[in-house]
């Protein structure tokens, strides 16, 4: 069965994510702020579409992946937005990262001109999404959740329904925190490894005999080691999810110090000009106090 599907944002993750769709014999109408990056997927079959509001107008149903709060809300409030054309019938599922609040916000907008809301962020970066083996967060809308399940095991290995709106963007955001945290206590223990005299090769055989083996640190290990920060997940976005969930923390009162001290060495890392790099460039923060 052919489902129209739109798809705003043709970053890392939603390139891949709509390639996916298509490829899986979804009719999808792409769109991007710069119109030039969906030519690839126009050559794989997918139709333009030229605004946000020109892409929900002709899909039953609308996904965004954007990369912060700002880009989620613009797109749906600004001029020629979703807002203009949602309505009964009509689906959004955003599957950006941001906080609760922003949420909120598009849900009470997208729901008070009838139309359905999903928010539905993602835990995984480059690779997963290529794969089709995100891990699906969704929140609000439990019919429109269903009515998405195809898509969504198309771009995913596994969704999980959360119940109200905002559990998902928490969910994420402190899944990206403990991310975040362990790739920093990880790059000061390749530092203090080579550091003290130890081979971080070796480091990285017994980390991934024990208790702690993860993919994080199979898969950037080797790569952190010879500076090599190609991004699957960019730093600028990992700090923005720290930052937000600190503030997730600080509206309930949860002293997080170690989410705290790895926000700094992200924001660090930023203003050494690594926003652009993978999250790993963390690493090389680390490394320059030893130098």
């Amino acid at each position: 069965m052919e489902m129209e599907v739109g798809f705003l944002g043709l970053g890392i993750m939603g390139k891949a994510m709509s390639m996916n769709l298509i490829k899986s014999g979804f009719k999808v109408t792409v769109w991007n702020r710069t119109l030039s990056k969906c030519d690839e997927l126009v050559e794989l079959g997918a139709s333009i579409g030229e605004t946000p509001a020109a892409v929900v107008r002709k899909c039953k149903f609308t996904i965004a992946m954007l990369a912060d709060p700002a880009s989620a809300l613009s797109v749906v409030f600004d001029k020629n937005g979703v807002l203009e054309e949602i309505g009964n019938g009509k689906g959004y599922i955003d599957m950006s990262t941001v906080d609760p609040e922003t949420s909120t916000k598009i849900h009470e907008a997208i729901t008070s001109k009838g139309g359905s809301f999903l928010e539905a962020p993602v835990s995984g970066s480059k690779q997963p999404a290529e794969a089709g083996q995100l891990v699906i967060l969704a929140a609000g809308d439990k019919a429109l959740y269903e009515e998405a399940s195809k898509a969504f095991d198309v771009m995913g290995k596994k969704s999980f329904f959360l119940g109200q709106i905002g559990n998902g963007a928490r969910m994420k955001l402190v899944v990206n925190m403990i991310m975040g945290s362990m790739m920093n206590a990880f790059s000061e223990g390749l530092v203090l490894a080579e550091g003290s005299g130890l081979n971080p090769h070796d480091l990285l055989d017994v980390l991934d005999l024990g208790g702690i083996a993860n993919p994080m640190f199979r898969g950037k290990g080797p790569n952190m080691l010879k500076s090599n920060h190609t991004p699957a997940f960019p730093l600028k976005h990992q700090q923005k999810d720290m930052r937000l969930a600190l503030a997730l923390g600080d509206q309930n009162a949860l002293s997080m110090p170690v989410a705290a001290a790895a926000n700094e060495a992200f924001k660090k890392a930023r203003s050494m000009g690594l926003g652009d790099l993978d999250f790993s460039a963390v690493y090389e923060v680390v490394k320059m106090h030893k130098d």
